[in-house]
């Protein structure tokens, strides 16, 4: 019997009366309702998949809560053996530490799927074949075919398209005297953090200073040498070719790219992607070019949702699995990462000759000309699978920053031929313009952050290199309001600087406020701390260069001097966790873009302006040098067309 008698109910038609039977199944419909309309509501219908689809055709989800950025605990992982045919991994909720850009301090990474099927790639094979890498729908030939290269890019006549040399006239060497004794300085900061670094944590990601050892973290996918990467172009710029030379063989002999971990896909684009293309544009090391390509395909798979938005978060192995950070609300991706790509992608197509990278990142264009821009704002949550804002919090820090760097500077880059980014920076600048810059009392301008129509009267570290941005897209604004852009970056870039200024250390805290009473004052403890941060000296220098006010380098020297005392330690460079005590506590980690960008955007403060001139290159969100790109110029010549026409025929 299915129902049992129950005590003072009669056994006759169930034990049930009339009333009681309609109530019983006005209950058992509401929870049948229930039950089947939740599945509905899930993110992306996520479950609604695995319930009705086979494991193979899962998408990659995630499960996590964005207010588990805001706890900072910390989970480990575990993974399971392979599988009889397919490896089945088993991911734990997790915590993985990430600091610029959408760097908050603690990403949480939410539970990751099976791995989806996929095409196997093909490896080099002997007598110069063609290589083929299919990973799920994209097909990437990418070295020879025939015994002709097809990826063939011509470094000698790059070279000759640059308008100065990369270098300049005399190495960027001032004529000041006090000026070289500064640059001096910076370099000799570059050599001992480059030299702790190869002491105690050769080969490791980063350094560990004050207890003298390497840290790999998990935001690399188990790839290596973050700081070695990150600083070759640096350590060229700077002439020390020793140390170079160091970092190159490393690439040669030990950068390893077949791992099977899982990665930021921005951080190993700024860093490992624009870090490669930068040593291979300045030097001509084949190395670097090859190493740079096998790397971008690996990022492909990141890109094959529905919408073509990629995931934050990729197996670099040959699974290719991508998916969402955990924190992200609804399995969302995170408009500063997938934001922050078009720069590295269109420099893999040049080198490749593959469109397929260029054609990645103007889909990612597309899908967002299309939607509906709450006030003309870019929120920073979207979804992947439907092409929709999934939440309507925009911040010029944190979360959104570098999308709109790298809209004005694909368009510098395209040597001014990209008029649709062009577009949409204006457009977008209009908008942070009217919704977000606010001035306070003291006088001061800042960006306001904006949740739903609510601003947020808080400005962070991250948001100042809008100063620089700001600045180096007036000249090429309407007419009338150049100037005033001008203006609105120096008043931002003092903005910036009174955070600074207004500490005991000297050093600005990562976010500050203007609300009871406090104005470019961190608030709370937890906003308090400094990890070496280069987003500030950042709009120095570019409003160095734009202006030639000497003040941008009284301020980048004022950081220089700060630096020495506060976070220079016995093994190297390191942040610390109060800006305004006295009694400095320091946070034991030497990042890899303290040495990427902070002590190149400072050596090039106190050099001359034809070092990476502005005229032939701009920097990725890491620093990166990246050549315009002189179409016109890199073309072959119509003779050399025609010769090769004839002998094919």
């Amino acid at each position: 019997m299915v129902f049992r008698k129950l005590p003072g109910v009669s056994a006759s038609g169930m034990g049930l009366r009339l009333s009681q039977k309609f109530v019983f199944l006005l209950f058992l419909s509401g929870l049948v309702t229930l039950c089947f309309g939740a599945l509905f509501f899930l993110p992306d219908s996520v479950r609604l998949k695995r319930i009705f689809l086979p494991k193979s055709d899962n998408q990659a989800v995630t499960v996590g809560s964005e207010n588990d950025v805001r706890e900072h605990s910390k989970n480990m992982r575990e993974q399971t053996a392979k599988g009889d045919s397919t490896t089945k991994l088993k991911i734990l909720s997790r915590k993985q530490s990430v600091t610029h850009e959408a760097r908050t301090v603690e990403r949480s990474v939410g539970n990751k799927p099976p791995e989806e099927s996929n095409p196997p790639r093909t490896k080099p094979e002997p007598g110069g074949k063609a290589r083929e890498s299919v990973t799920r729908g994209d097909r990437v030939t990418t070295s020879t075919q025939n015994g002709q290269n097809k990826d063939n890019f011509d470094f000698e006549k790059f070279k000759r398209c640059l308008l100065k040399a990369p270098l300049g006239s005399d190495n960027g060497k001032p004529a000041d005297p006090q000026t070289l004794q500064r640059r001096e300085k910076v370099k000799e900061m570059m050599k001992f953090a480059w030299d702790n670094y190869k002491r105690y944590a050769w080969g490791k990601n980063e350094l560990r200073p004050l207890t003298q050892n390497g840290h790999i973290g998990n935001m690399f996918g188990g790839l290596r040498g973050a700081t070695i990467i990150d600083s070759l172009d640096t350590l060229y710029i700077m002439g020390l070719m020793e140390e170079y030379e160091e970092a190159k063989k490393w690439v040669e002999t030990d950068l390893d790219l077949n791992s099977n971990g899982e990665a930021s896909l921005f951080e190993v684009n700024i860093r490992y992607v624009g870090g490669l293309l930068s040593a291979y544009y300045l030097t001509g090391a084949e190395v670097f070019k090859r190493k740079v390509l096998e790397l971008g395909e690996k990022l492909l798979p990141a890109f094959n949702t529905p919408t073509g938005i990629p995931r934050g978060v990729i197996n670099l192995g040959s699974s290719g699995t991508s998916w969402s950070w955990g924190w992200a609300s609804a399995g969302s991706s995170i408009l500063a990462e997938f934001g922050t790509l078009h720069l590295e992608f269109v420099h893999l197509t040049e080198l490749s000759n593959n469109p397929i990278y260029t054609e990645k990142v103007m889909n990612i264009r597309k899908v967002l000309n299309k939607i509906e821009k709450p006030h003309g704002l870019y929120p920073n949550f979207l979804s992947p699978v439907s092409g929709n804002w999934v939440q309507h919090h925009v911040s010029i820090g944190g979360l959104g920053d570098s999308f709109y760097e790298y809209l004005i500077k694909s368009y510098l880059m395209s040597d001014k031929m990209d008029e649709e980014a062009k577009s949409m920076y204006y457009s977008a600048l209009e908008a942070i313009e009217t919704n977000l810059v606010q001035k306070s009392p003291g006088g001061l301008t800042y960006l306001a952050e904006w949740r739903g129509g609510i601003l947020d009267h808080k400005m962070g570290h991250l948001a100042c290199f809008s100063g620089g941005m700001v600045g180096i897209g007036a000249d090429d604004g309407p007419q009338e309001k150049r100037q005033h852009y001008l203006d609105l970056a120096a008043e931002i870039t003092h903005t910036c600087h009174e955070s600074y200024t207004r500490s005991a250390t000297k050093l600005g805290p990562e976010a500050f406020r203007f609300d009871a009473g406090a104005e470019a004052t961190a608030t709370r403890l937890s906003e308090r701390y400094y990890i070496l941060r280069p987003e500030v000296i950042e709009s120095y220098l570019y409003l160095w260069r734009l202006t030639h006010d000497p003040k941008y380098r009284e301020w980048g020297w004022e950081a220089v001097e700060a630096l020495e005392k506060h976070c220079r330690t016995e093994g190297g460079f390191s942040g610390i966790r109060d800006v305004y005590s006295s009694v400095v506590s320091h946070d034991n980690m030497q990042q890899s873009f303290f040495l990427s960008e902070t002590l190149k955007y400072l050596y090039l403060l106190f050099s001359d302006d034809d070092l990476l001139s502005m005229e032939d290159w701009v920097f990725n969100t890491e620093a990166h040098a990246l050549p315009v790109i002189r179409k016109s110029c890199l073309q072959p010549e119509t003779g050399t067309q025609d010769a090769n026409k004839s002998t094919t025929e």
